[in-house]
């Protein structure tokens, strides 16, 4: 069974092997670049500019362009304010004046608007392009289309794209997606599953302007460059924390409709600042031009960064924004809204390297000053007893600068006391500094290297994209592990008000932080909040109640006091049986109820006795322990992975024996209960957490089923009525030994179910979970007000 438990977390931790990117072949030849939504704010503002600079640099290459901007409006009505954006584009400072007036005059000739409204319109673009290759003898390269709309877009363009304008002869197909890419995991998955249906993984560029800053795309590289220096301090051992800063001193005016859907959280964090810091704390890659590498790196930090919590996010709101969402928004003067504009958000790394390395993500609306930046701080060893301003003394840090702020220029800093980095090319040394501060050092204090040609983010992502180069851009299944990090937290904070700030410098130190293990919180207590912005909104104050259930100990209280109390009680009873014999036997059931359990066993419990636990599983499907569905899939994701356990004290249920899935003459189910008589003293777990379905199964012990033919053994192969069928499940003998069973019951849709078995007598072939009756043990219902007044 070591051998069994070792390989199967190996495997489960395992994401497959690096490879070179496999980038399409760059054959010259003609380009169709195609902006849906070309005469839009996006597209006036950076891509038009951004592909002129494209075209420029591929002067003389080989490759022939023609541009199409596509929108709804008719050719006559958008034609003219095309040329007029086309008119603003602007070369950059190495090219003359002369040579740039024929560039611009040859780039306005290649451009024409069409409307894109039908798949007719789609169908009709395709011809064109068709016969202008014709017509003019060119070889095709590759149709590059910018979706520069609302995302509810993307899957019916996509489908238009798929069915009508796909090139032909091995040309490439690029499409390229503007964030918000769903406003939750859910979403995302569908929008993820709907663009599957029309293209290719490879053909998708999905955009995040950030990762084309030219600082922040030379993070992996600086961490490359600088590898010797780096190595023995990029660890907990030496960084203090990480701090990933974007502020801003604009509102949200203009912006209401989007952005009171979105909040700052969707807005910056979950893409921008989460991106930065997957750059910040990766694996660096053997080979940084393998997308496919770089992408894996970034999916493990992903997944080892601990749940997000509510007590692991602050949330603002400035002053004047209630007013504007009701001006914009066409509400009462009675409307509140609880979206936040500024976030203070505490993230940790469950690796070695990392452990306890606070991360800090910040960002919001109608700060003090415009600034982005990350930063390293490190520990500093050194105690100057008379001169505290030796160099020595001074903080130690990185500082990626991101631009604006004190230093209006991109750069990066490394602070004198720590080393002198190596210049990375295309970059330059500054050496002659104006009398500024960043992050309380003088500019004189760092060593800085800035851009030699400074480039907008947009033309730099631009030309990955013509060039097929995929690191700079999100792929589906990092897009989906950022989601299922975020939506949690968005989902705690539905309901929880953020602290009123008035803006700019008078926020004072209203919005200041304080660490506190794995907590964050404001610095100061008490913040007057009037009666009309709380929006007279009230609460049952209920505390933590106690009674009776079906004759058996009950605990109730709202969602997140219940967990926090069984929580206790669970680490109580580990205690209790570690002083008693050394050991503590748990066995966690399946599903999702249990997952908020192990989110608060994870980020506040750090005293469980974890290495004195053994871990075992109530039920499992008949799935591949690998696979999303299995139960210890989930169990491994939510909990084990954050938790000092040692891998022999888990106990994954065999489902899977001589390559083939719960077949019973492989007597898996035997093999478990032998397991559990040779390590569990007595066969008595101390502790059983089950679950209820709404038909009143317990375990994967369902109506209907034999579920009492089981008396002699400990674990049964079941039948499921919902797919996966097959089960392996604890029979009543193992569940009813146990010296505390905990039933946990949460949500509205199981009040129905909580009132029918208040009534019902016990019978266990309709209603399982009567079948829960310890011998000799305490049987203790844990319920929310949810599930129990409904």
């Amino acid at each position: 069974m070591f051998v069994t438990v070792l390989l199967l977390l190996v495997t489960l931790c395992a994401q497959g092997g690096h490879g070179e990117e496999k980038v399409e072949a760059q054959r010259p030849g003609h380009v169709s670049v195609v902006i849906v939504g070309g005469t839009g704010d996006l597209a006036k503002k950076y891509l038009w500019q951004g592909f002129f600079e494209l075209y420029v640099s591929q002067v003389g290459s080989g490759n022939t362009f023609s541009f199409y901007a596509g929108g709804l409006s008719p050719v006559d009505q958008a034609t003219p304010v095309l040329f007029e954006i086309l008119k603003a584009a602007f070369c950059l400072k190495h090219i003359s004046e002369e040579r740039c007036a024929v560039l611009k005059e040859q780039f306005l000739r290649l451009a024409q608007y069409r409307q894109l409204k039908t798949l007719e319109d789609y169908q009709e673009l395709a011809k064109h392009i068709e016969k202008q290759l014709q017509e003019e003898g060119m070889a095709e390269a590759g149709r590059l289309f910018y979706l520069s709309v609302p995302a509810f877009a993307y899957a019916d363009i996509a489908d238009k794209i798929n069915n009508s304008c796909r090139p032909t002869s091995g040309a490439w197909l690029r499409v390229v997606l503007e964030k918000p890419f769903g406003h939750d995991f859910r979403s995302a998955q569908v929008l993820a599953s709907q663009l599957g249906n029309s293209l290719k993984d490879k053909e998708m560029y999905r955009i995040d302007h950030y990762l084309g800053k030219q600082v922040v795309s030379k993070i992996l590289p600086f961490r490359i460059e600088n590898k010797k220096f780096l190595d023995p301090i990029w660890n907990k051992y030496h960084i203090e924390r990480m701090e990933i800063v974007l502020k801003e001193t604009l509102d949200v005016k203009g912006r209401i409709a989007f952005y009171d859907q979105y909040g700052v959280i969707r807005d910056v964090l979950q893409n921008h600042m989460t991106e930065v810091m997957t750059l910040l704390t990766m694996q660096l890659p053997l080979n940084l031009s393998s997308s496919e590498e770089v992408a894996h790196n970034k999916l493990q930090i992903l997944s080892s960064l601990l749940p997000l919590g509510k007590n692991q996010a602050v949330i603002g709101q400035y002053q004047a924004y209630k007013t504007e969402v009701q001006q914009e928004l066409n509400k009462t003067k009675d409307h509140i809204s609880v979206t936040p504009t500024f976030a203070a958000v505490l993230a940790h790394v469950d690796e070695a390297q990392y452990d306890g390395v606070p991360i800090l993500l910040i960002s919001g609306k109608m700060l003090d000053e415009r600034v982005g930046y990350a930063r390293i701080l490190f520990k500093n060893d050194i105690f100057c007893l008379q001169n505290h301003n030796n160099i020595h003394c001074k903080p130690k840090q990185i500082v990626f600068y991101f631009g604006h702020g004190s230093l209006k220029y991109p750069a990066i800093l490394v602070s004198k006391n720590l080393f002198k980095p190596a210049l990375m090319d295309e970059w330059k040394e500054v050496t002659e500094h104006t009398d500024v501060s960043v992050l309380g050092l003088p500019i004189s204090d760092y060593y800085v290297q800035t851009p030699t040609v400074q480039r907008e983010a947009y033309a730099e992502l631009i030309a990955h994209i013509f060039a097929g180069h995929k690191n700079s851009f999100i792929s589906t299944e990092n897009l989906l592990a950022s989601w299922g990090l975020w939506t949690p937290l968005l989902n705690g904070l539905a309901s929880s008000f953020p602290r009123i700030y008035p803006g700019g410098t008078d926020n004072e130190d209203l919005l200041d932080i304080r660490l506190k293990g794995n907590d964050i919180s404001y610095n100061s207590e008490v913040v007057i909040i009037s009666p009309d912005q709380m929006g007279g909104t009230s609460a049952n104050n209920f505390q933590v109640m106690q009674g009776k259930y079906r004759s058996a100990d009950m605990v109730s209280a709202w969602a997140e006091e219940l967990v926090e109390r069984l929580a206790a009680d669970l680490q109580e009873a580990a205690e209790a049986a570690v002083r008693e014999g050394g050991v503590f036997h748990l066995a966690l059931s399946g599903g999702s109820t249990p997952l908020a359990l192990f989110h608060r066993l994870v980020l506040h419990h750090f005293s469980f006795p974890w290495r004195n636990t053994h871990v075992w599983m109530v039920d499992e499907r008949c799935v591949p322990l690998t696979e999303l569905e299995s139960n210890f899939h989930s169990l491994h994701d939510h909990l084990l992975q954050h938790v000092r356990i040692p891998y022999y004290n888990i106990h994954p249920m065999p489902v899977q024996l001589n390559q083939r899935l719960c077949v019973e003459e492989d007597g898996a189910a035997l093999l478990y209960e032998k397991e559990i008589n040779k390590l569990v003293n007595g066969s008595r777990f101390h502790f059983v957490l089950l679950g209820v379905g709404y038909d009143g199964h317990t375990a994967s012990l369902f109506p209907g089923t034999k579920v009492d033919g089981h008396e002699e053994s400990l674990v049964a192969l079941t039948e499921s009525p919902v797919k996966p069928h097959q089960r392996m499940s604890l029979t009543f003998s193992a569940i009813n030994q146990a010296h505390q069973v905990s039933l946990l019951v949460m949500g509205k849709g199981k009040h129905e179910l909580i009132t029918q078995l208040s009534r019902m007598k016990d019978n266990p072939n309709k209603w399982p979970v009567t079948g829960v009756r310890p011998a000799n043990g305490r049987l203790v219902w844990y319920i929310d007000y949810d599930a129990l007044l409904g």
